[in-house]
């Protein structure tokens, strides 16, 4: 089978196009052939060891500490059962799934292999395999930072810093679905596309500046990295959360560290792949509220391509790397 694959770190060059033994499922695997799979952070940071301040080590022990621990990137992927193993009762040959290994990864191929008891869910009717490919990463992070360490509630303030990412995009819509207020902010060519995703108000970073806001928010979700507790505190309601979903170690110890008042606080932490949010995502997606972002589409073979797309400023939402199926 085709599979986009590296052995050493370093920038988008180092991807390239390789023939691998197809994958045959264990007892409790399910056996997909891919159809979509995306760029995400986790796929940039495992191919570039750009880790954020403090956590080189942690990434070399986490990807592997001289070079790749897994060739085959992917972190998120979409497609078609293919074969189940002889213990799998929750999948058969021809559904339609989509899946977040996460740092797993595997989807850069023409077959995966994921166990049944990991996250992996039937895609939705109304969404072409592009577009469920992209559900997880994105979604599974929004939805457990707002949701699981936010405590998001009918009717809260939210701000989404960089609201025209992957996971900024899906931020936006996850939150009007729990019925928020959301202000989106993005450059002046993505506010349109904001606006579209559903915010009600959204900020031109380049002119404003949100932190200069007083007790404006119940919740800021930060993608950029670029948020501190200092900075945006007086923007925080009484009992407001700075959720952290790309931050600094220096950024996270300045967060526990902080001088605090009014119940206010900032959470760091990671999203974990589970096959329940990947459920909660799809019912979402079944009822519109929620639309992942497709930036633009590579082949397989462009992989290289994809990631140094990734890279690049003025992006809107994921950007999808898509294999040919007979």
């Amino acid at each position: 089978m085709k599979a986009i694959t590296y052995r050493n770190y370093g920038p988008p060059a180092v991807l390239t196009l390789t023939d691998r033994p197809k994958p045959y499922p264990k007892p409790d695997e399910v056996l997909v052939r891919v159809h979509a799979t995306s760029v995400t952070a986790a796929d940039y940071r495992a191919r570039s060891l750009d880790m954020p301040a403090g956590f080189g080590l942690i990434g070399r022990l986490v990807f592997g500490l001289f070079r790749p621990r897994r060739q085959v990137l992917g972190a998120q992927f979409a497609g078609v059962v293919e074969a189940v193993g002889a213990d799998v009762t929750s999948f058969k040959p021809g559904d339609r799934v989509f899946a977040y290994p996460g740092a797993g990864f595997g989807g850069y191929a023409d077959y995966a292999v994921i166990s049944q008891t990991k996250a992996i869910a039937i895609a939705p009717d109304n969404l072409e395999l592009d577009q469920a490919a992209i559900l997880s990463f994105g979604g599974a992070t929004a939805l457990n930072f707002l949701r699981d360490k936010g405590g998001i509630s009918p009717g809260d303030e939210v701000l989404v810093i960089g609201a025209a990412g992957g996971v900024g995009s899906a931020a936006v819509q996850i939150a009007k679905s729990f019925g928020a207020i959301v202000t989106g902010i993005a450059s002046t060519a993505s506010l349109d596309m904001v606006r579209t995703l559903g915010a009600d108000t959204v900020i031109d970073y380049t002119r404003d500046d949100p932190a200069n806001a007083s007790d404006a928010y119940d919740i800021i979700l930060d993608t950029s990295g670029t948020a501190t507790y200092a900075g945006y505190r007086a923007s925080l309601k009484p009992g407001g959360r700075l959720l952290l979903v790309s931050a600094s170690l220096w950024q996270l110890l300045g967060s526990v560290f902080a001088r605090k008042s009014g119940g206010r606080k900032a959470i760091g932490g990671y999203a974990p792949e589970r096959a329940e949010d990947l459920h909660f995502l799809a019912d979402l997606a079944e009822s519109r509220q929620f639309t992942p972002l497709i930036d633009r589409r590579f082949p397989l073979e462009q992989a290289a391509e994809a990631h140094a797309h990734f890279e690049s400023r003025g992006r809107n939402g994921n950007v999808v790397i898509t294999l040919e199926q007979a």
